[in-house]
């Protein structure tokens, strides 16, 4: 019974480390565990990095101001949102609550 108790133990304690891959403690592993480690090595590798990554959503480009009879200045803002009025809201959510009164109107807007 402990011996198959220590063979579980020693087969969950392979698992964990082969799904936490090489940041993990390498303790000794048979070959169908370093089969799989090097599988999620290699999966790893394929997922886009935080600069690689696909970029979504829009630059909103608002003409604002503090006072009616001030010139427009241009607020820029940068959105997630797959939807251009979703990007052009939250742009003016934004323009705000950055202390500008009033949003005259949208001067572009352009995908990332």
């Amino acid at each position: 019974m402990a011996t198959e108790l220590d063979d579980f133990e020693q087969n969950m304690q392979r698992e964990i480390n082969a799904f936490l891959g090489p940041a993990a403690s390498k303790p000794q592993r048979d070959k169908a565990t370093e089969d799989r480690a090097g599988t999620l090595a290699a999966k790893a590798k394929r997922t886009p990095t935080k600069g690689d990554s696909i970029k979504t959503g829009y630059v909103v480009k608002l003409a604002v101001r503090n006072k009616p009879l001030e010139w427009d200045t241009v607020f820029e803002h940068q959105s997630t949102s797959i939807s251009k009025l979703e990007a052009q809201l939250q742009a003016e959510k934004a323009a705000r609550k950055a202390g500008f009164r009033i949003i005259g109107h949208v001067i572009d807007i352009k995908p990332l």
